[in-house]
């Protein structure tokens, strides 16, 4: 049977995904990193390539992948480095965009984003933040901003998919299409919500992952 294994977006954590696993009939586990849902110790790699081999410790066959905003580089260097045992992507937001990456842009379009999304949010997002804590989310976002995902996901073999939500600047609908365009897949704007859509969006995400899972079985 497909594995479903999910990584959380940058200092989120397994919460982040409860309204779409709500949803989620194929069996799936939730996977915390470093930076991701975990507090990150001194000595934790949190390069890309090093937090996917990390993950692949927790993949035990054929598996669907699915990440959010920054954690979708971490599930395509997953791909790259096991692609007989991930079958499928479902990138959900995802950034990575290296001509973009300077802090005051990221600051910017992040505002952009922010400012779309639903006040009830906040009550969600802040515990999950401070459980991750403030400093691994600045060393694991240092990181991340430098992995080139436009280069990385033409290496990428298996079914892809890419979603982002209407309002989303942080994963603008032409550097989404451009991710879909090198890993020979398509690219689906959600009509609401901006970065977040694991949390407002969750049903419309899972039919992506219920299609991904299909794909790889034969339906």
């Amino acid at each position: 049977m497909t594995q479903v294994v999910l990584v959380p977006g940058l200092g989120l954590g397994p919460e982040s995904y409860a309204p779409t696993v709500q949803h989620l009939t194929t069996p799936y586990e939730i996977v915390t990193l470093p930076g991701y849902g975990d507090p990150a110790g001194p000595d934790d790699d949190l390069h890309t390539e090093a937090l996917a081999t990390r993950l692949l410790e927790h993949v035990n066959r054929p598996a669907v992948l699915v990440g959010h905003s920054a954690s979708c580089q971490i599930v395509v260097a997953a791909a790259l480095a096991q692609p007989g045992l991930v079958k499928a992507l479902v990138l959900i937001g995802p950034t990575g965009d290296v001509t973009a990456s300077d802090w005051p842009t990221l600051a910017a379009r992040w505002l952009r984003s922010a400012v779309w999304e639903s006040p009830s949010v906040v009550p969600i997002l802040a515990p999950q933040y401070a459980r991750t804590g403030l400093v691994s989310m600045a060393r694991a976002m240092e990181v991340a901003r430098h992995y080139d995902l436009a280069a990385a996901i033409r290496g990428v073999t298996c079914p892809t998919a890419v979603v982002r939500s209407e309002h989303d600047s942080l994963s603008p609908a032409d550097w989404a299409q451009r991710i879909a365009d090198l890993a020979g897949a398509q690219a689906w704007t959600l009509p609401t919500g901006a970065h977040m859509p694991v949390l407002t969006n969750g049903e419309e995400v899972v039919t992506f992952i219920k299609r991904a899972v299909g794909v790889y079985n034969g339906q």
